[in-house]
């Protein structure tokens, strides 16, 4: 970025604006938390409010370099090497100190030690880092990820994995066995006998989980109007991590709209929001969230005008929102993450931001916008016509019928022979609008129990040709997945329509 774009930024993460040198502890402060975070500029000589180059005196430019450079040198450790650059603008010259993210994980101020002295980056203020953060500080420098740490105080046999063996070998035709687990490092060897790591415990259902990790879990809300004042509905998703984010995208769907609208002679479905990217952005929350920060969860909240996506931890140095379109990869967890993308959750690496960006240009009427808001990441997909008098969100659902268009199935046509109601009936045919397994619908349905679910929900919808198999000729097989047959798709249209 040039220098004039540069100055023009708002002061946050990687940029700091200083009208005169500060004082040495708050260039210190600074100088390791750019060193520990993403690393920044901090710019001496330019006023941040109103935003103004007040410039350095020409005989006080070499002395103020000299000056910097032995602050942090006699200041800071481990050593940090600062690029000082000077600058001219409109007739006055200022200075840019330049601090690349370091390698020697964390940096401190001398005088106080690490415990005391070690600094990050949030937002535009420098704030003392905790014993979670210089743990983690720690981590980054040794190339580990606390997702990979081993659980010395807990046995196996306390922790059940079940459900996730199960969905395993549905997604990927594999059995989850101790060698497969080793080699994604679920598990590690510790003086001869298996540990869990910290992504095997979360995987799992169990009561460890819960003693561990009370936070990871996903609370879903649908509020009333433009505030969170008033509840409409609610979720928590504490499942194991591998169902959390359709969990959570289930709860989306619910409650969100989808119309019709004309194009010419044809009828179009159209959801009001970008439900691929939206879906993208989950799968991110819950893959890349830092599971190591205690007392934080990840958070959906749906308004009348805007869907809002909030995950502990900040944006990862690397990744920079602002080029959504370029292929971007950087893992935070990195035994989580290829699990994912083994099992088909995420996609292949640095695609995400880009499927995001793809279906925001299908959505002009919709502003994507993203934050660092403390330690936690936050996305929001904003209606800019919205009108809280009205009801932009609904579409014609009917429109079809002005073209003569046949009508399909009616739901008073069918709801005696499936001994369901209207509601049940919706969030499974919403749910099966993409090929799901059965596993993944009973998430979506909040039911534990197979050969019931299958009992009550699965085979009437087959039997009444609202379902229909992807793989008819194998009605058993792990990889069977239950789509929306036509009829199922016009029975879905007229449940929406007297919703």
């Amino acid at each position: 970025m040039k220098i004039t774009e540069l100055i023009q930024q708002p002061e946050g993460r990687r940029v700091e604006f200083k009208e005169t040198l500060p004082t040495v502890s708050d260039l210190a402060k600074t100088i390791v938390a750019f060193a520990n975070d993403a690393g920044g500029d901090l710019f001496i000589g330019i006023k941040n409010e109103p935003r103004e180059i007040t410039g350095i005196s020409e005989d006080e430019v070499m002395l103020l370099e000299e000056q910097i450079s032995n602050l942090i040198h006699d200041h800071c450790y481990p050593v940090i090497i600062p690029e000082i650059s000077f600058h001219g603008m409109e007739g006055r010259r200022f200075i840019k100190v330049r601090i690349y993210r370091g390698s020697n994980l964390p940096y401190y101020l001398k005088s106080k030690g690490k415990q005391a002295g070690t600094y990050i980056r949030v937002g535009s203020s420098n704030r003392q880092a905790d014993s979670e953060i210089i743990d983690s500080l720690e981590r980054q420098r040794r190339n580990i990820s606390f997702d990979s740490e081993p659980v010395y105080d807990k046995s196996l046999t306390d922790i059940s994995l079940e459900p996730f063996q199960v969905f395993f070998r549905e997604k990927t035709g594999e059995t989850l066995t101790d060698a497969v687990m080793r080699k994604l490092e679920l598990l590690k060897d510790f003086q001869g006998s298996p540990l869990p790591t910290n992504a095997y415990v979360l995987f799992s259902d169990s009561s460890v989980k819960q003693e561990l990790f009370p936070y990871a879990k996903i609370e879903c809300a649908r509020f009333k109007g433009r505030s969170s004042h008033e509840f409409i509905d609610q979720k928590t998703v504490a499942d194991n991590i591998a169902f959390q984010a359709e969990a959570a995208y289930s709860f989306v769907l619910r409650h969100i709209n989808k119309g019709a609208s004309v194009n010419g002679v044809y009828t179009e479905s159209r959801w009001e929001y970008p439900v691929v990217a939206i879906r993208e952005a989950l799968r991110n929350a819950v893959v890349h969230r830092d599971y190591s920060l205690s007392g934080k969860d990840i958070k959906v909240a749906i308004y009348d005008d805007m869907l809002e996506i909030t995950s502990p931890g900040q944006l990862l140095p690397s990744i920079d929102f602002n080029e959504m379109d370029s292929r971007q990869s950087d893992i935070r967890n990195k035994v989580i993450a290829p699990v994912f993308k083994k099992l088909g959750i995420i996609d292949q690496w640095g695609n995400g931001l880009k499927l995001i960006a793809d279906e925001l240009k299908e959505y002009p009427e919709i502003e994507f916008k993203w934050f660092e808001r403390g330690l936690q990441f936050q996305v929001q997909f904003l209606k800019k016509d919205y009108k809280p008098d009205g009801d932009a969100r609904m579409m014609v659902e009917n429109a079809g019928d002005q073209f003569g268009v046949k009508s399909g199935p009616s739901w008073d046509q069918v709801r005696t022979k499936l001994g369901l109601s209207r509601e049940q009936v919706r969030l499974m045919l919403i749910a099966c609008e993409k090929p799901m397994m059965i596993q993944e619908l009973m998430i979506a349905m909040g039911w534990k129990h197979r050969s019931k679910f299958r009992e009550k929900y699965v085979t009437p919808l087959l039997e009444e040709n609202v379902l229909a198999m992807t793989i008819p000729h194998k009605p058993t097989s792990s990889r069977q997945q239950y789509c929306l047959t036509e009829k199922g798709r016009q029975l879905l249209a007229d449940i929406r329509k007297r919703s």
